[in-house]
């Protein structure tokens, strides 16, 4: 069987496209790969207008299966050529585009979906979503990015280690520390003054030390579906005494100055507070990355929904807790064993890429009071409950590995891929059915 891959950023263009609109499916693709060159033949192509149905035809002549994954949402996923095509997406919200606008009819998903016939998308909600859609049996499978047999395997590495009570990382980029930088320089533009950070200054390479209680998070800050804005505010309350919580932000995005800019202005607001928060932007190592990980004691997520959360995924699959609300894909895999669960309420909203900004969905806010006793209460396991926090690491490890191993994500793919051969060969039997 031949599986042909494409995603729009690819090995060339991941770096200028960092934060921009659907760039994590490269990231996926990635992830996929290894599990899908267990299935047959892998390529990946660059132009599918171009590549795809040539692959396809050659395949053909042989008698070869052959189909084509599109990592990208539906609305951007081809429709008219001859091979097979199937959507690989993520979605995280409470119903999917079913109406066009905007002048282009595959705004209307159902459109995409009849005309492939099937999707792969990576959580049990989205499946939900699409089949009060489409039918109740439209063929649709949650197969989340594998991620967890590298991480989990650092996490034992880790774990192997002696307990280290602070940490070096070397970051070649910027770093805005609470402590050392002036925030004054970001205030109100007439009442700012002091040094701010110079933004085109030569990126450089730098130490940063972690200690105590850290909390992480990494995410694009351009995405609106983050709310980091209600993650920052509770940190800076809860611990506004506390010296040794920090709250590290890895931050995604193909501009410093627009990354960093606005979190800053949140950091001059929220004063003042012992507590320290540390913004990273900049390209991590995996040596630096895994210390990362390793300096963690929970990751927090307080997003208005996710259609999967890899950064989440990677860090509890490295046996970190999260702080973070059971909502849309997290729902597969968080629980109050693994996690100290925000509660949260559902809102109106439009989806991300209707121009119209109709409300035609529902994204879930978090409860800021819940945020915040969630808070403290990781805290406290942290500091006085060291046998809870290690079941709960252990938790979170075994929990992603029923999510998101490569094992798991072969026998779905295996299970579907099988039945849609199986329903093809019977329609070419069978043509009139």
């Amino acid at each position: 069987m031949l599986i042909i891959i494409h995603s729009e950023t690819n090995q060339h263009t991941i770096a200028r496209n960092l934060g921009r609109s659907e760039y994590s499916y490269y990231f996926v693709l990635k992830e996929y790969r290894p599990v899908l060159e267990r299935l047959g033949r892998v390529v990946e192509v660059v132009d599918p207008q171009r590549e795809v149905d040539a692959l396809y035809l050659e395949c053909a002549s042989r008698g070869e299966p052959c189909v084509f994954l599109s990592f990208s949402p539906p609305h951007r996923t081809p429709v008219h050529l001859a091979c097979p095509t199937l959507p690989v997406f993520a979605w995280e919200f409470s119903t999917i585009p079913n109406e066009a606008f905007a002048g282009e009819p595959r705004n209307d998903w159902r459109t995409v979906l009849a005309a492939c016939g099937a999707a792969i998308t990576h959580s049990n909600y989205t499946v939900n979503a699409v089949r009060e859609a489409m039918t109740e049996d439209y063929p649709i499978v949650a197969v989340p990015a594998p991620v967890w047999d590298r991480f989990a395997a650092r996490g034992e590495q880790l774990q192997g280690q002696a307990p280290a009570e602070s940490f070096r990382l070397k970051i070649k980029g910027l770093v805005a520390d609470s402590r050392t930088v002036d925030l004054n320089a970001f205030g109100p533009k007439h009442l700012r003054r002091g040094k701010g950070i110079d933004f085109a200054a030569p990126i450089t390479e730098q130490e940063l030390l972690l200690d105590g209680v850290v909390y992480t998070s990494v995410f694009n800050p351009g995405d609106g579906r983050k709310n980091w804005e209600d993650m920052l505010s509770a940190f800076c309350v809860i611990f506004r005494d506390v010296d040794d919580a920090t709250l590290v932000l890895k931050l995604t995005h193909h501009d410093a100055e627009e990354a960093l800019g606005d979190i800053l202005h949140h950091l001059y607001k929220n004063q003042s507070y012992r507590c320290r928060i540390v913004l990273i932007y900049g390209y991590l190592a995996d040596p630096d990355y895994e210390r990362l990980v390793q300096a963690t004691r929970y990751v927090v997520n307080t997003s208005y929904g996710e259609g999967q959360c890899l950064p989440l995924m990677e860090f509890m699959s490295c046996g970190k807790p999260a702080v973070a609300p059971r909502t849309t894909a997290m729902i597969d895999y968080l629980n109050a064993d693994n996690a100290f669960l925000i509660e949260s309420t559902d809102e109106l909203t439009a989806w991300p890429h209707d121009p119209r900004k109709a409300f035609r969905t529902l994204r879930y806010v978090t409860n800021w009071a819940s945020l915040c006793r969630a808070y403290q209460a990781s805290y406290d396991v942290a500091k006085n409950q060291p046998a809870r926090y290690a079941q709960m690491s252990a938790q979170a490890v075994s929990s992603l590995q029923g999510f998101c191993s490569q094992a798991v994500a072969e026998q779905r793919l295996r299970v579907f891929f099988a039945q849609l051969l199986e329903s093809s060969a019977a329609l070419v039997e069978s043509p009139e059915a």
